[in-house]
């Protein structure tokens, strides 16, 4: 499988509204796709990751961080110790390169709820740990994401 297969979910969006006003070091986030067919907002830690107005973030929804599209073994996409971690490094001479390398902000979470939208439009709505994301556009671009968790990456 390769990595594309693994991508749900891929498009370029623009950043139309932040709104920082309920807490400290999150933002909700609101734009729109280029092609201005998908619109979302998204929750985002903006001390980590922070962001502007009209700034353009790709983002990615995949199944798997493996790059060669195999499924997570159910640990998290880091959930080894330290020594294990070091172990493998020497073994191996460097870490197994993930989908997460190439991307600045990477989040694991649970798609909780489908809705109809307005004509051939769907809603999906997706929990990262209470940050969350919310898609509204067409269902044939959204109808891959009919699963239970994905991984949300993003990147300048």
């Amino acid at each position: 499988m390769a990595t594309s297969d693994t991508n749900l979910f891929e498009d370029t969006f623009q950043i139309a509204l932040i709104n920082s006003a309920k807490y400290d070091r999150v933002s909700r986030i609101s734009g729109h796709n280029l092609a201005n067919d998908t619109e979302f907002s998204l929750d985002v830690n903006t001390e980590l990751y922070p962001l502007m107005v009209n700034e353009t973030v790709q983002l990615v929804l995949a199944s798997t961080l493996a790059l060669d599209g195999s499924k997570d073994d159910g640990k998290g996409w880091r959930d080894i110790s330290a020594a294990q971690q070091q172990q493998q490094q020497r073994s191996a001479g460097a870490a197994d390169a993930t989908l997460a390398d190439m991307f600045d902000y990477v989040c694991h979470g649970k798609i909780y709820r489908f809705e109809e939208g307005d004509g051939e439009n769907i809603r999906v709505y997706i929990s990262f740990g209470g940050l969350l994301l919310y898609m509204n556009g067409p269902y044939k671009k959204l109808t891959t994401l009919r699963m239970d968790y994905v991984y949300l990456l993003l990147k300048r």
